[in-house]
């Protein structure tokens, strides 16, 4: 059974952030909750999952290079908000110019408080920034165009 400390938690969270529906799974628990007007929720009787830490986000996708100009797309890993800088006063993580290899995070990408690095995925040089500061990005997202090394 769900502990009730957690399960308001939750329901704190969805109603902070304008949520109607939450699912969140793991390998022993299994939570599902809407809103709509009362919340409802239903769990597996099994023990509450441990407090969420940020975890590295997984390498973007990176899409086939275009047939036309031969750049190849970083994509958002999630839907959240894009920041192009770790902190409001800092210089962005990369520009036009910019020569970037795999591992470069070249953004942060905010979910539910918690900001994921997103690495290039490939080598080469920033050609377009396709991402403003603070805007909604969704999964898949073209976020930059990168000419490859």
């Amino acid at each position: 059974m769900i502990d009730a400390d957690r399960l308001q938690e939750l329901v704190r969270l969805m109603v902070e952030n304008d949520l109607s529906e939450l699912d969140l799974r793991d390998k022993d628990q299994t939570v599902s909750l809407k809103r709509s007007g009362t919340p409802v929720a239903s769990a597996a009787p099994v023990p509450p999952p441990a407090p969420a830490q940020a975890a590295p986000a997984p390498t973007p996708a990176v899409t086939e290079p275009d047939a036309d100009d031969g750049l190849v797309a970083v994509e958002s890993p999630m839907v959240g908000t894009f920041y192009a800088r770790p902190k409001p006063d800092a210089e962005a993580f990369v520009k036009v110019g910019s020569p970037v290899g795999e591992d470069t995070v070249v953004c942060l990408v905010e979910a539910m408080k918690v900001f994921n690095e997103v690495q290039a995925g490939v080598s080469g040089t920033i050609e377009r920034v396709l991402a403003k500061d603070g805007d909604a990005v969704e999964f898949g997202q073209r976020l930059f165009l990168v000419r490859p090394a």
